[in-house]
């Protein structure tokens, strides 16, 4: 192994460090509590070093974003992998988002509530958006409905998971219907 492919790997690690202590940190204690002299002394490393890496906390955000898209995308597949039939993967996928969404706060904030500085639904969206985006369409498209667009299907459903899971979150909505709640969305919205 040359000297140069032994810095990259550890470049490589440093920066999961540092998107790992950012999410710990914001897990915990919120974003607001995630600065980079804090991520710095966490770390054990110099502020200069994670500038270095990252120019900001917007990046940092954004590291967290990608990295938290991945897994919601895997979520999804993970839940809708082996359900038969159209309507029970859509409530599959409806349960896994919003389980996602219940259970990693901080980074659903980071993927669709901050600025993380990441371009959404335009050509240059980050792979891994467009893949979370895409393992929702998967299952999704199959139920949009003769002549309506499944990405189209796919953004207002999407949108409605996001309302759930926002206003859940914020004490907004009656505990004892979450489940009535996703059983209204999928049967309203999925045509089976």
């Amino acid at each position: 192994m040359s000297v140069k492919e032994r810095k990259e790997r550890e470049r490589a690690a440093r920066e999961r460090l540092i998107v790992a202590a950012a999410r710990e940190l914001a897990e915990q204690q919120g974003w607001d509590a995630v600065t980079t002299r804090r991520l710095a002394e966490q770390i054990e490393y110099s502020q200069p070093v994670l500038y270095s890496h990252f120019r900001g906390k917007r990046e940092i955000i954004g590291a967290v974003a990608l990295e938290g898209a991945a897994e919601l995308a895997a979520a999804v597949r993970a839940a809708t992998a082996g359900v038969d039939g159209p309507r029970d993967r859509v409530a599959a996928l409806a349960r896994a988002y919003l389980d996602f969404a219940e259970r990693n706060p901080a980074v659903y904030d980071a993927i669709f509530q901050l600025d993380g500085g990441l371009a959404y639904a335009q050509e240059d969206t980050p792979e891994p958006l467009k893949d979370a985006f895409a393992a929702l369409m998967e299952s999704l498209a199959e139920v949009a409905g003769n002549g309506i667009d499944p990405g189209l299907f796919t953004e207002v459903f999407w949108a409605s998971l996001h309302g759930l899971a926002t206003l859940t979150r914020a004490s907004r909505l009656l505990p004892e219907y979450a489940e009535p709640r996703v059983e209204l969305l999928v049967d309203r919205l999925a045509m089976v």
